[in-house]
């Protein structure tokens, strides 16, 4: 055998002098093989460093085990840590996981959904880019009847299953808490508006703000992405108006990383010049200085929750879409000196 081919169920098969289809049962511990010929099997195989191929497996079977999931980038905390969640409920559930990462790129993510969908993944668990306008694609797993459930970002107004956190509840609490510790100049660097988080967090601002008879001037608003460059940008743009404000509430823990940084380099003093707050923590938040006051999502709920919807809508296919909304909690830390010992009792 070369030693560049891979080995093959024939390789096995003339090695033991048996057909391919027994050894086929074998490795897949069929009832008709006996003990004795499954060991053989077993031990040739090993030997011969013989690696199943998974597509043509996945092909052959009615169910694959496998999971596919898309997600928009994984240097982040809170994707990072749901990922690990995923990964786990799915083992706990004897089923694999494939991960693929969009970079934030609506075409890449069409092409991983069109990769899992071809390698015969029992279901979907997608969170969208930032550039995910255009629907179809999704479409296409419905058509195929792969389960699909979206966690964290999903497209508007979507039919599928979908699990959260309380976006627009927990940046209200996070802007009320601002208004209580005495601040009324309250300005929000936001997430792109066609998002969901990016829409449903500005939209939890805006309440806490109107609700409390403040102002909301255009300039208040500062719109981007999620990164820490958009964060970075995003304070830049503030820096040049004629005031700061007393506070800002940053969409991510990302972006609310870029306007340390900025305001670093600026010389603005936070939490002294200016109060910040984020949705979204970082388990390495405590290395942060200062540490970064924010809205805590429960990644691993979130994480498992939905994967355990998926596994359902996989074994009953009539089950009926839901919506899923898990509850967050403010966390003080040091970027808000003005609510060090005002936290709301909720």
């Amino acid at each position: 055998m070369s030693k560049h081919r891979p080995v093959t169920l024939t390789d096995i098969a003339r090695v033991l002098n048996v057909s391919k289809v027994t050894v086929s049962k074998a490795l897949r511990d069929h009832p008709d093989i006996g003990a004795e010929m499954k060991e053989k099997v077993r031990l040739t195989a090993e030997k011969l460093g013989y690696v199943p191929n998974f597509i043509a497996r996945n092909l052959s079977a009615q169910h694959s085990n496998t999971l596919g999931l898309v997600v928009p980038k994984i240097a982040h905390h809170f994707f990072a840590s749901t990922i690990e969640s995923i990964y786990e409920t799915a083992y706990l559930n004897d089923y694999d996981v494939i991960l693929t990462v969009s970079q934030e790129n609506a075409q890449n993510e069409r092409k991983h959904i069109q990769t899992l969908l071809s390698m015969r993944v029992d279901g979907l668990l997608v969170s969208v880019s930032e550039q995910t306008k255009e629907t179809d694609i999704f479409e296409v797993a419905r058509q195929r009847s792969v389960p699909l459930v979206f966690f964290d970002r999903a497209p508007e107004n979507t039919d599928f299953s979908f699990v959260t956190s309380d976006d627009e509840g927990g940046s209200y609490q996070a802007v009320r808490q601002l208004i209580r510790s005495g601040y009324k100049k309250i300005t929000h660097v936001a997430g792109f508006s066609h998002t969901n988080i990016g829409r449903k967090r500005r939209a939890g601002y805006e309440r806490a703000m109107r609700e409390n008879g403040m102002d909301i001037p255009p300039e208040y608003i500062i719109e981007g992405g999620f990164s820490e460059a958009d964060g970075y940008r995003g304070f830049m743009k503030l820096h040049k108006r004629a005031a700061l404000p007393e506070a800002v509430f940053a969409v991510t823990y990302p972006v609310a990383l870029g306007i340390l940084l900025a305001a670093d380099e600026l010389g603005v003093k936070i939490p002294e010049d200016m109060d910040l707050i984020c949705f979204g923590g970082s388990e390495y938040n405590r290395f942060v200085k200062p540490s970064l006051s924010f809205i805590d999502q429960p990644t691993d709920e979130i994480g498992r929750v939905a994967t355990q919807l998926l596994l359902e809508e996989i074994k009953n296919p009539d089950k009926p879409s839901q919506k899923i909304i898990i509850p967050t909690e403010l966390v003080i830390c040091e970027t808000c000196i003005g609510c060090i010992g005002k936290k709301e009792n909720e």
